[in-house]
C-alpha cells in the first residue's frame, strides 16, 4: 500500500471541507434534529416492557454502510430502546438472505433489492421479506484494473477526461476485443439483485454496451474484490467502500465513477426482516427502527464522522485501515494513486435528504430493473409488490415516536432535481438532494410503462403488453 502521509494536508483540507459542506446541507445540527435532551432520556417502550423479543442477532457485511447497525450497537441506541443486539458479521449476501429466511438472523443489513427478490422469488425461495428502514444513500464505485484503464485511455482519451466518465471508452475496448477474437472482459458485482449489479449495468447500457452479451459478469463478495482484481481474475468491479479506495491505495486499480454520479442520492442498503418476523414482533421492530434512526442522525452530524470511522474500521467490523475508511466517510475519494483527492460530501449519506425513509418509488425502480434485465420473467403489479415490501407506514410510526420530520407520501419521481429542493409532502418540510441520472432519463413512478419502454438496451423476458395490463 502506498504511503499516504505526504497527502495529509490535502486529506485534512478535504475533511474540513466535508464538515463545512455537510453542515450546510444539514443546516446545522438543529436542522438535522440532533438528539434533543428530552429524547436522550425518553424511555420508549418502557425499557424492555412491551417488547416481544429483546435478544436479537442482526447480520451485516463488512462495508462502511454497515455503520447504522454497528453505531446503534456501539453507541448504545439499541440498549436505550430496550434491545440487546448482537451484530453478526456474515461472509456473503447469500448468507444474509438465507439466514434471515430461516430465522437464524432476526434481521440484517441488506441490499435494497434483496427484500424484493426474496418476496418475489427472484433467484431464491420465495419468502415475503420487508423493509421499513433505508440505511443510507450512495456509497459505491466502479473500479478497473490499471491495464484496462490504460486501454480505455488509449481507445478514447477525450472520453476519459470527462467527469463523470461514461462507458464510451470501454465500448471501444470491447469492440476492439471482438474484432481481434479476444475473450470478453470480466466484471464483478456483489450479488445478482444488488444495487451494484444494476448500477454497473446502467452505466454500461447508457453507452450502448449490452452487459449480458458484451462482457462477462460474475458475483464476488465485497471483501474478496481487491484480491481477485490483483490476481487478474477480473478486469473491474462495482462495490461499496472501502474496497474501491483499497485498490487505489494498493496501486492495483483506478476508480472510474461513483454510483452518486450514475444516480444522485440513490438508495443503497436497507434493514431487512421477514414479514412473518415483523408481524410477530411489532413492538420490537418499532424499537429497532427508533434506535437505527437515532444512530443515523448521530452519524450524519459531521463532527461525529471521525468517531464513526474509528469504530467501523475495527477488525470485528470492516477490518480496514482507518485512513482508507476515512476517505469516503469524511467526504473525499481518490480515483487514482497519484491523483488529488476529490470532494464528495454526499458520498455517504445516512440521514439527511430523508435517507432513512423507505420510498416505495425506490422499490418500484428496482423492480423495473429486474424486469429490464430478465430477472423477472412474469408480469406483476409493480405498485402492489412495492407496497407490500417497502413499509413506510411503519417508519412513520417510529418517526412520530421520535418527534422527527418524515415524508407523508410514498412515491416520488427521480431524475428531475439538479440541486437541493424541499419536500413539502412531509410532517415538516425536508431538504432533499439532487436526483439526476447519468443518462438524463426521468423516472416517473406513476408511468412505469413509459420508463421501461425508454431503455434501448435491455434483455426483458416479459412482454410489455402483459405488464401494461397490470400497470396501466
Amino acid at each position: 500500500m502506498s504511503n499516504h502521509g505526504s497527502d495529509g494536508d490535502r486529506t485534512n483540507l478535504s475533511r474540513r471541507s466535508f464538515l463545512r459542506n455537510a453542515g450546510l446541507a444539514l443546516g446545522g445540527s438543529a436542522a438535522l434534529g440532533g438528539i434533543p435532551g428530552w429524547l436522550q432520556n425518553a424511555a420508549h417502550a418502557g425499557g424492555s416492557e412491551g417488547l416481544e423479543k429483546t435478544d436479537l442477532t442482526l447480520g451485516f457485511i463488512p462495508l462502511t454502510d454497515c455503520a447504522p447497525i454497528v453505531i446503534a450497537y456501539e453507541k448504545g441506541y439499541f440498549k436505550k430502546h430496550g434491545l440487546n443486539v448482537r451484530p453478526s458479521q456474515e461472509a456473503s449476501w447469500g448468507n444474509i438472505r438465507d439466514k434471515v429466511t430461516v430465522g437464524e438472523l432476526d434481521g440484517a443489513h441488506m441490499l435494497a433489492g434483496m427484500p424484493i427478490a426474496s418476496s418475489l422469488g427472484v433467484g431464491a425461495t420465495e419468502k415475503p421479506t420487508i423493509t421499513a428502514f433505508s440505511m443510507d444513500l450512495n456509497g459505491n464505485g466502479i473500479t478497473v484494473s490499471n491495464a484496462l484503464y490504460d486501454r480505455m485511455v488509449e481507445a478514447d482519451p477525450e472520453a476519459m477526461e470527462e467527469r463523470p466518465i461514461t462507458a464510451r471508452a470501454l465500448k471501444k475496448v470491447i469492440e476492439d476485443d471482438k474484432a481481434n477474437g479476444r475473450p470478453p472482459l470480466t466484471f464483478a458485482q456483489v450479488f445478482p439483485v444488488s444495487t451494484h449489479n444494476y448500477e454497473l449495468r446502467y452505466w454500461m447500457a447508457a453507452a450502448g454496451i449490452d452487459p449480458d452479451n458484451d462482457v462477462r459478469l460474475i458475483v464476488v463478495p465485497p471483501p474478496q474484490m481487491v484480491a481477485n482484481l490483483r490476481s487478474g481474475n477480473m478486469d473491474g468491479y462495482c462495490v461499496g467502500e472501502p474496497w474501491n479506495m483499497r485498490a487505489v491505495h494498493m496501486g492495483i486499480g483506478k476508480v472510474l465513477i461513483t454510483n452518486y454520479e450514475i444516480w444522485n442520492n440513490n438508495p443503497e442498503k436497507v434493514l431487512g426482516v421477514t414479514e412473518e418476523w415483523a408481524d410477530k414482533h411489532p413492538n420490537t421492530h418499532r424499537a429497532m427502527l427508533r434506535a437505527l434512526i437515532e444512530a443515523n442522525q448521530w452519524m450524519d452530524q459531521p463532527e461525529n464522522r471521525e468517531e464513526v470511522v474509528s469504530i467501523i474500521s475495527r477488525r470485528s467490523y470492516v477490518n480496514a485501515p482507518e485512513d482508507i475508511v476515512a476517505m469516503s466517510m469524511t467526504g473525499t475519494l481518490q480515483f487514482t494513486p497519484d491523483g488529488e483527492p476529490r470532494e464528495f460530501p454526499d458520498f455517504n449519506v445516512f440521514y439527511r435528504y430523508a435517507a432513512t425513509y423507505p420510498w416505495r418509488s425506490h422499490a418500484a425502480w428496482f423492480i423495473t430493473q429486474m424486469i429490464r434485465w430478465g430477472q423477472l420473467d412474469r408480469a406483476i403489479d409493480i405498485h402492489k409488490a412495492a407496497d407490500s415490501i417497502y413499509r413506510p407506514e411503519l417508519y412513520r410510526e417510529a418517526a412520530r415516536d421520535l418527534g422527527i420530520a418524515y415524508p407523508t407520501v410514498d412515491y416520488k419521481p427521480e431524475g428531475v432535481h439538479e440541486g437541493d429542493w424541499t419536500l413539502t409532502d412531509a410532517s415538516e418540510p425536508i431538504t432533499m438532494g439532487p436526483d439526476l441520472f447519468l443518462d438524463g432519463m426521468k423516472y416517473d413512478p406513476e408511468n412505469l410503462m413509459a420508463y421501461l419502454e425508454g431503455f434501448r438496451v435491455h434483455n426483458r423476458r416479459v412482454e410489455l403488453a402483459d405488464l401494461s395490463g397490470l400497470n396501466g
